[in-house]
């Protein structure tokens, strides 16, 4: 029994263990504010974070009679999806407050999204991923609903809830035939039965597209990509922050799971169906977004084009079958998901410090003035939207870079003919971040247009993710080599 190492999961104990407390202590807090639930919970998510860096030097790389792995990708990833709901809580608080939203349940569900993406990060296991997902997905499904009375979010909610588990019978589908060809449910084992050729070749061949299309749904990419749009803009904003914020790392890390460390044999079966989901992505997200008046649905567009740029990177690796070449495409991708969540979350932490009660600040035409009306905050958003278009310094323009310089170094056509096709998506998709600070600098404030008022610890909060967005991109090697290690130590275990 010594594989069951609990020292490994403790992170998952502690998070289990105070979501429970927390949903237990909001029963006895009259505090309209919820002030106790909500410290409650921030320190909660501070004590997993730094529990999950703690672990990042684990010499004891699998736990729970190989269920679950203990490698730096999962630690790191799970370290940033802990940053990321603390960022999402304190960001929502003001905002779920003036709604009558501000309910012990948004603490706790967002605590078990938490678990759910943990269990997926760390999951060695077909059935730990399912159960990671499961947990994750029922949780965002609750949280999308939140808002009963408000008929566009319960419209939302049974989208999700259906296209979702749609996506959850396909990706199950797909592990079961996988599991039916190698017979083994974990991933190692998996990746061993295929290189040894111990396999059923054709259900394996079936059970990869099933996998590809349940992870494809979970990225929100082309053609997958048909809920995103409508949940971003009818669920409440603090919800479609958690749905574009910490559960894209979780995404990520079933994705590299599954089809690098598991599936790698069938590595030019799954690489051609990514370059068809990206490439397809690329163009329906920018072409799309232009359309859009609306801001969250804008972004839900460029969400699917910068999924399908990050695919890009999971892509040239067979080509020379190096660990090296392999190591810096995925790293690459790594850095992008990290950088691109970090950017989301102040764009829509933004969008919820500009709304009021009663007033929802999610139109292009409602930020119109907002330089002269609060000149910090349009500063940040124009920060952002020019990370988000890849204009350097930011750190948009590195993540950007680093994925077209994994195609190039390929020395392969195929890819560098890619690259350069991603560099004209992207030229496209600058036109639509261009206008949001086009609007707030050069259209004429609304009369009657009120000032902007933010409370302080949200303000610094937003002058901190701005900030890490410009610092990053002038200073990105740091980060770079972490994930680069992460990947690497992930790719030799």
């Amino acid at each position: 029994m010594e594989s069951l190492n609990w020292s490994v999961v403790l992170p998952e104990i502690v998070l289990l263990m105070m979501a429970c407390v927390v949903a237990v202590v909001d029963l006895y807090v009259n505090d309209p504010r919820r002030r106790v639930t909500y410290w409650l919970t921030q320190v909660t998510l501070v004590a997993v974070a730094a529990l999950q860096l703690l672990q990042l030097d684990n010499n004891v790389p699998y736990a729970m009679q190989d269920m679950v792995v203990s490698d730096p990708m999962g630690h790191l990833l799970s370290f940033f999806a802990s940053v990321a709901m603390i960022f999402t809580v304190a960001y929502a608080q003001p905002y779920i407050a003036s709604r009558e939203m501000l309910k012990g349940e948004f603490f706790t569900l967002a605590l078990f999204v938490l678990l759910g993406i943990f269990v997926m990060n760390a999951a060695n296991n077909f059935l730990m991923v399912y159960l990671g997902l499961e947990l994750m997905s029922l949780s965002l499904y609750a949280l999308v609903a939140l808002r009963r009375d408000h008929a566009v979010a319960t419209e939302a909610a049974m989208k999700y809830f259906v296209l979702g588990a749609l996506a959850s019978g396909f990706l199950l589908y797909g592990l079961s035939m996988m599991y039916g060809a190698t017979g083994t449910l974990t991933i190692p084992d998996a990746f061993t039965a295929i290189n040894k050729g111990q396999i059923n070749q054709e259900v394996l061949s079936f059970g990869v597209v099933f996998i590809v299309a349940g992870l494809a749904f979970k990225l929100g990419v082309v053609p997958f990509h048909m809920w995103v749009p409508d949940v971003y803009h009818g669920a409440p904003t603090p919800v479609t922050l958690m749905i574009g914020g910490a559960p894209e790392f979780a995404a990520f890390a079933i994705t590299i799971r599954l089809l690098v460390e598991g599936l790698s044999g069938m590595a030019i079966e799954w690489q051609q169906m990514l370059i068809v989901l990206s490439v397809a992505s690329l163009v329906v997200g920018n072409l799309a977004a232009i359309a859009q008046n609306n801001l969250k649905r804008m972004l839900a567009y460029s969400t699917i084009a910068q999924m399908g740029f990050m695919l890009l990177g999971l892509t040239p690796t067979v080509v020379s079958a190096n660990t090296l070449s392999a190591a810096n495409a995925y790293s690459s991708s790594m850095f992008y998901i990290v950088t691109y969540v970090l950017t989301t979350l102040g764009t829509f932490g933004l969008i919820m410090l500009l709304s009021r009660q009663g007033f929802e600040s999610d139109e292009i035409s409602d930020l119109a003035g907002l330089g002269k009306r609060a000149p910090w905050m349009a500063g940040v958003m124009a920060l952002l939207m020019f990370s988000l278009a890849g204009i350097p310094p930011l750190v948009g323009f590195y993540a950007k870079l680093a994925i077209l310089q994994a195609l190039v170094t390929t020395a392969s056509t195929p890819y560098i003919v890619l690259a350069v096709f991603a560099v004209v998506m992207s030229l496209v998709g600058a036109f639509y971040y261009l206008r949001v600070v086009k609007v707030m600098y050069f259209d004429a404030a609304p009369a009657g247009a009120p000032s902007v008022q933010a409370g302080s610890g949200v303000s610094a909060l937003l002058a901190i993710n701005g900030a890490a967005v410009l610092v990053l991109g002038l200073l990105p090697g740091g980060l770079m080599a972490m994930c680069r290690d992460a990947i690497v130590k992930a790719l030799s275990s």
